[in-house]
């Protein structure tokens, strides 16, 4: 097993953005980063793309009143690597932090829902690009690729990560397990307030979490950021008042390999940073019960084939890179 043998502790940004200000954001994420590295905290998630801020307009207004705050939105998009990325490498190189950061990437024309990997280091270990934006998401971002459906090692272990109803896409879950993930990075927004979803959000991510620790047989840190007045009233200045969404939200957690939820959850408008001890050591003791990539895989019966190469639109060998 690769990663430290002793416990190390990691954590859940349960923080919120300064919405449509990647500045502001981006300097409120190193506060955050530079606290955990003085609470001693190894790896540090973030919600879905803290930066600029989840646009929840999108499910709140009709879809022709959203294209000058869409192009907003893309102005305050990052790109990978860039001045603002670098920043928060910096940060964790002075903290001493792995960081898992939501981000909306502008990469040439097109936006991306993406969680960079960063580590203590500050060294940029790569990205994971959403694969499947959910619904209204699809006005904002392109879809991710194979490419970077990725597990990084790091001096904790092998880390990767999902984005928000990713988790409903077990084959995703599945090419994380197989490529041996030990830590997971769960980044979500904060939807329990959205009309209709109130009973049923919370409940969702809890669900879909405890099974991916139990089925992976690894640790899960949920992030999710709850929205705040000051967000609901940057959507009320660009698009109007509505109350499909008032202010409220977020749960985040840290689930162990058994399913079993270590610290929090979290719930409600009070930002922190909530943290648990791991010890990579629990995911061996589940290892004697399930092995999802061994004596559980039956690969003679089930296999996954995973696509790894990237769409791109010019192909200069060919439609299969030959």
């Amino acid at each position: 097993m690769s990663g430290v043998t002793a416990p190390f502790k990691v954590a859940a940004a349960h923080a919120s953005p300064v919405l449509l200000d990647a500045e502001a954001t981006v300097e409120k994420a190193c506060g955050l980063i530079a606290e955990a590295g003085r609470q001693e905290i190894a790896l540090l998630v973030f919600p879905e793309v803290y930066v600029p801020g989840f646009p929840y307009w999108i499910n709140l207004y009709p879809p022709a009143a959203q294209f000058d705050v869409h192009t907003r939105y893309r102005g305050a998009s990052v790109e990978i690597p860039g001045p603002l990325v670098s920043r928060v490498q910096e940060a964790a190189r002075e903290a001493k932090v792995n960081v898992v950061l939501g981000v909306s990437e502008r990469d040439g024309g097109t936006l991306y829902n993406t969680q960079v990997h960063i580590d203590e280091h500050g060294v940029l270990l790569g990205k994971h690009r959403k694969l499947q934006p959910t619904y209204a998401e699809r006005y904002v971002w392109g879809q991710g690729d194979g490419s970077t459906l990725s597990v990084f090692d790091t001096r904790l272990g092998r880390v990767g990560g999902l984005v928000c109803w990713e988790h409903t896409m077990n084959l995703a879950r599945q090419a994380l397990i197989l490529k041996g993930e030990q830590v997971h990075a769960a980044s979500w927004p904060g939807l329990a307030t959205h009309r209709g979803m109130e009973e049923s959000y919370d409940l969702q991510v809890e669900a879909m979490c405890r099974t991916h620790a139990l089925t992976a047989q690894c640790f899960v840190v949920v992030a999710q950021d709850p929205l705040t007045q000051d967000m609901v009233d940057v959507m009320d200045a660009e698009l109007g008042p509505q109350d499909l969404q008032p202010a409220g939200g977020g749960w985040s957690a840290i689930i162990d390999p058994q399913g079993m939820i270590v610290a929090g959850p979290h719930v409600g408008s009070e930002e922190t940073l909530l943290v648990a001890d791991v010890d990579l050591r629990a995911i061996d003791a589940m290892h004697t019960l399930i092995d999802a990539r061994g004596h559980y895989a039956r690969s003679e019966v089930l296999r996954l084939w995973i696509d790894e190469g990237a769409k791109e639109a010019w192909a200069p060998d060919g439609p299969d890179g030959r």
